[in-house]
This record gives C-alpha cells, sequence and structure tokens, in this order.
C-alpha cells in the first residue's frame, strides 16, 4: 500500500515539528515519521535532561556554599541520584510529550511510527507501509561517536545518552574528552558527589576556543577538586573486574587511571547510515553528512535536510534555524523578501558549565588571519558588580571588533549569566550596527550586561599572536 502526502518529514527534532505545523497550516497534507521519542536529542539526551540536571548540581554546590553568604548549613550535604534523576526525566517527559501531542493534534497531518528508508527520491517505508511526496524533509539528528579505541568493546562505556539513566552515584567517574559534552558532565558529577578526572589528547580544553578561555575553563574546573590529564596520546580501555581502566601515553601523570565509570564524550555522528540514502540517490560527505546547498536543499530536487545530520550546525537554536529557512523559503516566496541562507546566521553558542561561557562570531585566531585591524576589549568578573554581588567572580568578558568599519567581530563572556549576556552584542551583530552603538547604551544596574559599554570604551589593539599573554 501506498499513502501520498505533499510532504513527509522524517525525525522530530527542533526542525520537523514546527515545520509540520507551518506546512499543515498552509494546507498541505502531512506525513510526520518517528522511530523512537518524539523531540529528538534536545528534549531526550540533550540541553533540556543535561541543563535539568546541571541545575540540580548548580543547587547542591551553592548550598554547600551556604556559609559565604551568612546561610548556616545544619549538616553536610548530599545528593539523591534517585531524585535528581526523576526530576530530569519528569522534566524531559512533559517536553516530550507535548511535541507529540502538538504533532498528533496538526490538522492535516499524520504520524508514522517506525524507522524510515528511502525506496526512492520521493518515496519512504515504514514497516510494511510505502510514503510518497514531492516534498521530503530529512530530520535525524546524530549520537554519540565511539571512536576504534583499543579495548573499547571489552568496556560498558557510557555516552551523554547513557548518562540519562544514571541514577546512583559514581564512585569515580572517568572523562575521555575535554570539550562541551564532557566538560558539563565533569562538572556536574563531581558537585553530585563523584570523583571526576577528564582526559583530554590535546593541550588544552574546548581547543576550538581561546587559549585565555581554556586556561580560565580549566582553573574553574581545577579549582572544583576535577583532575584534568592533558596531552594524552594512545588512549585504551580496559575492564578489570568491577572497574574500568583508561590507559594513556602523557608526559605528566601515571599511565592509567582506574575509575568506576566511564564516559566517552569524543564527537558526534550523523543517524543517516540506515536511512537507504543512496536509492534516493541523496549525496553525504565522507563523515555521513547529508550535503546541503545554503537553503538547506539535497542534490536531489524535492528532498532537504535540517538539523545535525547536514553538518551545517550542531545545537538546537541552529536546528531550528534551519527550519525557519526552509519555510520562509517554501511558504513566505511571495513577500518579496531575499530567499534566506545558512550564510545569513553569525555563529554562536554556549557552554553549560558554571559559570557559562557566551560566544559569538570570530575568535581571536579568526579575527587575526582575517587580515583585519582589530581591536579587543576584555573586562573581568572580578571588576563586574553583579558578579561580585552574586559571589560568583570567575571569568571574564572578551569582545573583538574591526578598527576601521567599527563591525563587531566577535566575543565570549565566560561568567554568571554568560549565555544571557552574550545576546546583547549577537543582536548588535545581526543589527549590522557599529560598536559605538552598543558602546553608547545605557544598561541596568546592577547587571553584567551594563559593563559591555565599558568594556567597549578600553578598546586597545590585538596583541600579535606570538606576543599575547
Amino acid at each position: 500500500m501506498t499513502l501520498d502526502y505533499d510532504a513527509i518529514i522524517i525525525g522530530t527534532g527542533q526542525a520537523g515539528p514546527p515545520l509540520a505545523a507551518r506546512l499543515s497550516a498552509a494546507g498541505q497534507k502531512v506525513a510526520v515519521i518517528e522511530r523512537q521519542s518524539f523531540g529528538g536529542t534536545c528534549v531526550n539526551t540533550g540541553c533540556i535532561p543535561t541543563k535539568t540536571m546541571v541545575a540540580s548540581a548548580y543547587a547542591a554546590n551553592l548550598a554547600r556554599r551556604g556559609a559565604e553568604y551568612g546561610v548556616v548549613p545544619t549538616g553536610p550535604v548530599t545528593v539523591d541520584m534517585a531524585r535528581v534523576k526523576a526530576r530530569k526525566d519528569g522534566v524531559v517527559g512533559k517536553s516530550m510529550h507535548g511535541v507529540e501531542t502538538w504533532v498528533r493534534m496538526l490538522e492535516h497531518g499524520t504520524v508514522h511510527l517506525g524507522h524510515a528508508r528511502f525506496e526512492g527520491p520521493d518515496t519512504v517505508r515504514v514497516n510494511d507501509t510505502l510514503l510518497r511526496a514531492r516534498n521530503i524533509f530529512i530530520n535525524v539528528g546524530g549520537r554519540a561517536a565511539a571512536p576504534p579505541m583499543p579495548g573499547i568493546e571489552q568496556v560498558d562505556y557510557l555516552t551523554n545518552a547513557g548518562m540519562m539513566r544514571v541514577d546512583t552515584l559514581p564512585r569515580h567517574l572517568l572523562v575521555v574528552g575535554g570539550s562541551y559534552i564532557g566538560l558539563e558532565f565533569g562538572q556536574m558529577f563531581r558537585r553530585f558527589g563523584s570523583e571526576v578526572t577528564i582526559v583530554q589528547r590535546g593541550p588544552r580544553l574546548i581547543e576550538r576556543e581561546d587559549p585565555d578561555v581554556s586556561d580560565a575553563v580549566r582553573g574553574i574546573l581545577a579549582a572544583e577538586g576535577i583532575a584534568l590529564r592533558l596531552d594524552a596520546e594512545c588512549i585504551a580501555l580496559e575492564q578489570r573486574g568491577a572497574e574500568v581502566v583508561v590507559k594513556m601515553d602523557c608526559a605528566q601523570g601515571a599511565p592509567e587511571i582506574v575509575g568506576s565509570h566511564v564516559l566517552l564524550a569524543v564527537g558526534r555522528r550523523p543517524n543517516t547510515d540506515d536511512l537507504g540514502l543512496d536509492r534516493a540517490g541523496i549525496a553525504v560527505d565522507a563523515r555521513g553528512y547529508i550535503q546541503v546547498d545554503e537553503q538547506l536543499r539535497t542534490n536531489v530536487p524535492g528532498i532537504w535536510a535540517m538539523g545535525d545530520c547536514n553538518g551545517r550546525g550542531a545545537f538546537t537554536h541552529t536546528a531550528y534555524n534551519d527550519f525557519e529557512i526552509v519555510a520562509a523559503n517554501l511558504l513566505d516566496a511571495a513577500s518579496g523578501e531575499p530567499p534566506r541562507t545558512l550564510g545569513d546566521r553569525i555563529p554562536a553558542y554556549a557552554l553549560y558549565t558554571d559559570p557559562p561561557l557566551g560566544r559569538v562570531g570570530m575568535n581571536e585566531a579568526e579575527a587575526r588571519r582575517s587580515g583585519r585591524n582589530v581591536l579587543v576589549g576584555m573586562r573581568p568578573m572580578t571588576r563586574v558588580g553583579r558578579a561580585v554581588e552574586k559571589g560568583e567572580t570567575q571569568g571574564f568578558m572578551k569582545i573583538l571588533v574591526d578598527a576601521d568599519s567599527r563591525e563587531i567581530l566577535g566575543a565570549a563572556v565566560l561568567g554568571v549569566g554568560g549565555d544571557e549576556v552574550i545576546h546583547c552584542i549577537l543582536d548588535a551583530m545581526y543589527a549590522c550596527a557599529p560598536y559605538t552603538v552598543l558602546q553608547r547604551a545605557m544598561h541596568i544596574h546592577p547587571t553584567v550586561s551594563e559593563l559591555i559599554p565599558t568594556m567597549l570604551g578600553e578598546l586597545h589593539a590585538l596583541e600579535p599572536a606570538g606576543l599575547a599573554a
């Protein structure tokens, strides 16, 4: 049996459901396919559950610091991991149910449960049913990568998805990978009460960031008692009874670490290997990401790819922006506006350690490579009144501007509220406003944002790479 639709949407991550809603509202007959959990990575194993657990970890840490604020604890602060997990599961369940209900209630939508595989450029099989449509949208997301590491097949390792099922406190959590996911989980479980060691192959954490950002984050984690093993090469795993061992070659430190659990946080891969993309002639790159143009169109007419599976962004907000680009170009063409493209958006993201890091635009290395005449402004959080009042003075703010055009090139805010403060700068960049507009703005006191104009008033030339501190 073949069912005909105007559009087929494969996956219910952050791009699929809103696109289904727009198409349905436009009167199109839409099939939505979901094989497992509505909401995709963000709802089930990503943003929502991890940030819910980060909130529990923050509460535990703040409770332990109560005496600093004049609040005297009556006993030691302990964490009930079963209750932490239950709280997280409750938040996830509500969000997942909300997405499913929304999709099922669409006037012209039909939900198909099962795994989708292409049978041709306009046909998809789900279980024993064939679905056919002139337009197909792929929104299948990604998952944790497990590299061919020696001994990996012997060890019952965890990924970000497996961490969602942990309801007891690991005695010693070994985290392989010193980037965003690894650092968030490492700090989180240290605050829950686990001993934590983070193993990183490179010389510094979060290597895509500027060295001063990496160094500051390293200091924050080390101050909380997290052990850091950098420059670890030839990493291997071994199961030793009930314990797990991470082996490595390092310039410093023991050649192996014994722990109770190991988390692999070493990258992601797209969920594209079992979709039958070859039957539709859809091109992928060497890593399996679906190749798309600036409007998210694949090489096959009538097929688009949105979200993590296209390799053009790895965040919930980039996936949602993918939806906005596709919907605008398909449904709003009569408005006379030029087509929306990936080139319209400015890179922006956050690291949800405590304090968080908000990032937008270029980093220092990229600004130097651009050949521009770059100015930089910095402000330590120790000189931000709001941070001092809250007793959270770790980190700093930094902004890069073009001295000639006065264009804001990028910024990093590592500190209390950094994930929110960064939007002041991001919005000015989208408005194509010169930095002087933001410099002359009057912000509310006492806030962290109020120091952005002050920072912009203290710009100086960016030092050459070899001389930078």
